[in-house]
């Protein structure tokens, strides 16, 4: 299965901040980041989830937003946070916002950092 993926150029931000909006999706852009290529079970299990099921609408909504790639792989696909792009047509948009929610995070389990 072929999955659509927008140019580089076709990368609208709304879109971006629509993907980015749902805890869900961002949580899977912060595993991402750590950069490489990761199957969905890996993302899945990083973040305690257990239903591949439930993820298809997300994965879907990353994909078409312009935020991951993800290419069948066998019987599994990986995904690959799509950085360059992002941060070529939005410089400094991807950090502000993976910073933003670290800093959230940690407001909420109580380990605040500067």
């Amino acid at each position: 299965m072929t999955h659509r993926h927008p140019t580089a150029d076709q990368i609208r931000i709304e879109d971006v901040l629509t993907a980015l909006g749902n805890p869900v999706r961002l949580s899977v852009v912060r595993v991402l980041d750590a950069g490489g290529e990761h199957n969905c079970g890996s993302v899945l299990g990083r973040l305690g989830i257990t239903s591949k099921s439930t993820m298809t609408h997300h994965w879907r909504v990353l994909r078409e937003s312009g935020v991951i790639l993800q290419q069948p792989s066998g019987r599994e696909n990986l995904l690959t946070l799509r950085r360059t792009e992002l941060d070529s047509r939005y410089p400094g948009l991807l950090d502000a916002i993976l910073t933003g929610a670290a800093r959230d995070e940690s407001v909420r389990s109580g380990t605040r950092t500067g």
